[in-house]
């Protein structure tokens, strides 16, 4: 097995501590210096690993907001002078919030980087492979790093931002590229191109390594990239808040989802009572960045709902936890349906299991006041399909797997939207017919 920081990724556990506590005290002392907001929320005296965790509320997305307000666009949140600053990047907005907006020096933009670096090598990215990473370059910083990542390791990088899907296709085809960064809607849209222009990716182009990440994903989604595509899904995980990847998939266990401890403290909290779970036991992220300089994390409540194992698990030699299969779905994007708890991810596996759907998106509203799931299914015929039944085959599926039977209407050809970045897959309109 080789690694990108041998050092750092072997790194006896005791360690491994004793660093993310030295490097904590500098953070918390760089903090309390430097950013009015982190001065009110941070004791000054913290002795301990322990005496942090006990006494350093959690941190919320409100409370972010909130200080920008107090003097836009970054407000009391930073700890260095803005001027210093060599990139802005902006959460992405597709929860329906406002917008998170950050900055990084350049150290922190080399730190960034060099996360990327760890995750593709690991994935088994080398200096002579040609990369192409399929997102718009704006002001989301998801596949930034990717970028930079591949140029520092001496890879060849195509730019596609400005790119259509006919293009991108031509591109993977013709230069041969090996490996790809997108999102897994987005690796759907492209598997629908070139099947429309008669081409078989697995047998045409030459990719080997996909980087599938900033989404939730079903099993059924990375079966279907990967028998497109004819190459290995990997996952990896990053927020803008935090500043870069703080997870990626080994290659040795299949899901396992290594942390970069060196640069992170990761706890995981029961989602209701805040109170740590142990390993194999589902709770929410909650972290503490320990490497970036402009925009600082302590105790991070994420929404993410992982499940965390011992690194011993995996089996690779490295001594980072994983979290098993990644981020498994994030709190706010459960809905509840009639008493059943729901998430894109898991309308996703029943829709995307009929070959005959090209696209679909999903929303909940309230008829006579009962809640009621719909979904707009954009066929496509395929050999052998029935696409006559389609709707009442999806409902009797979708009521089997989840629980509720929901009204499925099939969409006119091309009318429904098609996602490069993010896709909001379900759309819950009952809190908009109750505001005034």
């Amino acid at each position: 097995m080789e690694y990108w920081n041998p050092k750092a990724e072997t790194m006896p556990r005791h360690e491994l501590e004793a660093w993310q506590w030295r490097r904590l005290q500098r953070a918390l002392h760089h903090a309390r210096a430097r950013s009015p907001f982190w001065r009110e929320r941070l004791p000054g005296d913290i002795t301990s690993m322990e005496d942090y965790v006990r006494r350093v509320p959690l941190l919320h997305k409100a409370d972010l907001l909130a200080a920008e307000q107090q003097a836009p666009p970054y407000g009391t949140w930073p700890s260095i002078d803005p001027a210093r600053g060599i990139r802005h990047h902006q959460t992405s907005g597709t929860s329906g919030n406002p917008p998170i907006r950050t900055i990084d020096t350049a150290g922190d933009w080399t730190w960034s980087t060099d996360t990327f670096c760890t995750a593709l090598y690991a994935m088994g990215v080398r200096p002579h492979h040609k990369g192409m990473v399929a997102f718009g370059y704006g002001l989301f910083m998801g596949f930034w790093g990717m970028h930079y990542g591949l140029e520092r390791m001496g890879c060849t990088v195509v730019p596609a931002g400005g790119l259509d899907s006919r293009t991108r296709i031509k591109l993977l085809v013709d230069y041969g590229i090996e490996v790809v960064g997108l999102t897994p809607s987005y690796a759907m849209r492209l598997i629908e191109t070139a099947r429309e222009m008669g081409i078989d990716l697995a047998k045409e182009a030459n990719v080997k390594i996909i980087l599938a990440g900033a989404e939730p994903r079903s099993k059924f989604t990375t079966r279907t990239i990967e028998e497109a595509f004819g190459a290995r899904v990997f996952n990896a995980a990053g927020t803008t808040e935090f500043g870069g990847v703080f997870m990626f998939e080994c290659p040795s266990r299949r899901g396992a989802c290594h942390i970069i401890e060196p640069s992170t403290i990761e706890e995981v909290l029961h989602p209701e009572t805040g109170l740590p779970v142990g390993y194999g036991e589902e709770g929410v992220r909650v972290t503490t960045g320990l490497s970036r300089e402009g925009m600082q994390l302590f105790r991070h409540w994420t929404e993410d709902v992982v499940v965390k194992r011992p690194a011993a698990a995996c089996g690779c030699g490295r001594t980072w936890d994983f979290y098993d299969g990644g981020i498994i779905r994030r709190v706010d994007d459960m809905r509840k349906i009639r008493g059943v708890s729901v998430t894109p991810v898991m309308i996703e596996d029943v829709v995307r299991g009929f070959d005959e759907v090209s696209e679909f998106s999903t929303s909940i509203s309230s008829v006579r006041g009962l809640d009621t799931v719909f979904v707009r299914v954009e066929p496509r015929h395929v050999p052998g399909g029935d696409v006559t039944t389609l709707a009442r085959r999806i409902a009797e599926e979708f009521k089997r797997e989840i629980g509720i039977r929901p009204e499925v209407e099939l969409a006119p050809e091309g009318t429904l939207p098609r996602q490069e970045w993010k896709a909001a897959r379900l759309r819950d309109e009952r809190a908009l017919v109750s505001q005034p």
